[in-house]
């Protein structure tokens, strides 16, 4: 099968398109798909250089999010059948065919296209979590979203607004317009610096109720300085900027606030319930209108290399798919 294999750890520069890789074999509990379209993510990029917190070794075929056609299913599997359109997260997804963990599935919504379902299961799930059952987001809080003109900055604005949240997104220059007509209140240059004092002064000096902080790096200084003492909540879900800490001593006396981590891939192996009551509350939002088809920028598969380059480069707005 065609397929983009990372040959090295140098980045988006290290992916092949190949088109002799196997076709994997479902095992018991998974299901084997026709790719219809592969989503394009920052972990990817990360996963490119290494930098991926367990992420494998090259060479090995990229690309962890798919939506795409069950043409086969292992063991043990009973819920879904050849035939289901379905979206999820695994790795492997940069290729004709990969293999899925049938119990994280979500179904592609009738009259939607595979490309359309993408985000589903990774960029809304993760946007959900941050701002319901991690965040406590309610109605009236004041939410910074960092990167909100990212595939899940655009998703939590739109939840945030629509759970009657004042939102105040920052984003890159010429990303203001796009997250204004999400629904944010107020758009913050992304520059660290520039989205502390810019919070700060919008809230009269309290600080944001809850911030959505998926940078890392300096951002994550800036997201501690945004937040309101005490009360105030940060949800960690990104490091693309690099490693960031704080100590007890910083959270005890400097920046008194609740620092919560997020990981969709750690929140589905140990939170299962939880999970569940995520694409739950997904499927109620999308009948009340607030969830509608995607409408990701779709490449070839063989501009994979040019497309994880664009996105590390932070040129990017939205969601990015690959199509095999």
């Amino acid at each position: 099968m065609r397929a983009l294999l990372q040959t090295s750890l140098h980045g988006p520069a290290g992916l092949r398109l190949v088109t002799d890789a196997p076709v994997p074999v479902p095992g018991p509990g998974e299901v084997l798909i026709r790719v219809g379209a592969a989503g394009v993510n920052y972990a990817d990029v990360m996963r490119s250089h290494g930098t991926y917190e367990g992420g494998p070794a090259a060479p090995f075929v990229a690309g962890l999010e798919a939506a795409g056609e069950v043409v086969a299913a292992g063991p043990h599997v009973t819920a879904v059948h050849v035939g289901d359109h379905v979206a999820g997260t695994g790795a492997g997804a940069f290729a004709e065919y990969m293999l899925l963990n049938a119990a994280a599935l979500t179904p592609v919504p009738a009259g939607w296209t595979d490309e359309q379902a993408l985000g589903l299961v990774l960029n809304w799930a993760t946007a959900l979590a941050a701002l319901r059952p991690l965040g406590r987001v309610t109605a009236g809080e004041t939410v910074l979203i960092t990167a909100a003109a990212g595939a899940v900055g655009q998703a939590a604005t739109r939840l945030a607004v629509h759970y009657g949240a004042t939102v105040i997104a920052a984003a890159s220059a010429g990303k203001h317009d796009l997250v204004r007509e999400l629904g944010a209140a107020h758009v913050l240059d992304a520059r660290t610096a520039d989205v502390a004092a810019g919070t700060l002064r919008l809230t009269a000096g309290r600080g944001a109720d809850l911030v959505l902080e998926s940078a890392g790096g300096a951002s994550f200084r800036a997201a501690l300085a945004a937040a309101r003492r005490v009360t105030g909540r940060v949800v960690v879900y990104g490091v693309a900027g690099g490693d960031a800490t704080v100590s007890n001593r910083e959270l005890n006396f400097t920046h008194p606030v609740h620092v919560i981590g997020l990981h969709l891939g750690v929140l589905i192996d140990t939170a299962p319930d939880l999970y569940a009551a995520l694409l739950t509350e997904l499927t109620a939002l999308r009948a009340a209108g607030v969830l509608t088809p995607g409408t990701p920028a779709v490449h070839p598969l063989a501009d994979g290399p040019e497309v994880l380059a664009a996105l590390q480069s932070r040129t990017t707005t939205g969601k990015l798919a690959l199509r095999p």
